[in-house]
């Protein structure tokens, strides 16, 4: 009732907004944690099957350590590294397919084919061609994030307006000049949807690649082996760092497309 209260309330000072924007979330979710906790003691569930949130909490807290060795291991060798070079290789091949209508008619085919390809089939193959360690893992998630990112890319290129790029073209503007002065800015939109997606897809892609061979570190192997041993608060612990990593990460590309795109209408604040 009190979440449901704050939501209804529209201050007009922007202060008060950012800060009830913060307060109804988190409410809401230590709502969430108090009734799960209160479900699983009050009906007895076994810990086997679902631990409450105190247990887990107590897991992370003793198993700081190991969660932080799992983290840099999956999270920052193998997600961001991969999703760096996936998403930086796919704005350079935009611009390719932008300027050739054979890789246009041809390359994004061929994408769409691959990017539905399962993660589970392309992980095992991946860890053959690079190893154990963490760049196969980079490798599974390049292939996660190169298509999505292009085809975002792509269609935010063309996305400006044709009397702009009209304008353009009787000032005499290059192609590059063109690219940068007004295409780019305006498939900005584009290319933050893209990255947002991405950047889910990045943690997914490296934790299920370690299922399939990892170094005796990592999130995916911790899953998979504590999984066995029906440790399922260190699971859970797991889950809950990959999960506040991949929206705190998730939140940074938010916030820096609200700075960026802040003249598109998507920004611009409700009345």
């Amino acid at each position: 009732m009190l979440v449901a209260w704050l939501a209804e309330i529209r201050p007009r000072a922007p202060a008060i907004q950012r800060t009830l924007g913060l307060i109804i979330p988190v409410l809401f979710g230590l709502t969430l944690l108090w009734l799960w906790e209160v479900v699983v003691q009050g009906a007895g569930v076994p810990r086997v099957i679902l631990p409450p949130p105190s247990l887990i909490a107590a897991r992370i807290a003793s198993s700081a350590p190991i969660l932080w060795v799992d983290f840099v291991q999956t999270f920052v060798k193998g997600a961001l590294s991969g999703y760096a070079i996936g998403c930086a290789a796919a704005l350079v091949f935009a611009v390719l397919v932008d300027r050739s209508d054979f890789l246009r008619r041809g390359l994004l085919p061929v994408g769409n084919f691959v990017a539905a390809l399962p993660i589970i089939g392309t992980a095992p193959i991946m860890v053959m061609w690079f190893g154990f360690d963490w760049p196969s893992k980079a490798a599974v998630v390049v292939a996660m994030v190169f298509f999505p990112m292009l085809v975002n890319t792509v269609q935010g290129l063309a996305s400006a307006d044709r009397m702009q790029r009209d304008l353009m073209h009787t000032w005499s503007a290059s192609y590059w000049q063109d690219l940068w002065r007004l295409r780019l800015p305006a498939a900005m939109p584009f290319i933050f949807n893209g990255l947002k997606i991405c950047s889910t897809l990045a943690l997914i892609g490296a934790i299920v690649a370690e299922f399939f061979g990892s170094p005796t570190r990592g999130m995916g192997f911790r899953i998979s082996t504590e999984v066995g041993r029906l440790q399922l608060d260190m699971v859970w612990a797991e889950i809950t760092v990959a999960a506040i990593a991949g929206s705190l990460f998730y939140g940074v590309w938010a916030l820096l497309e609200r700075r960026v795109t802040f003249w598109h209408p998507s920004q611009r604040r409700r009345g």
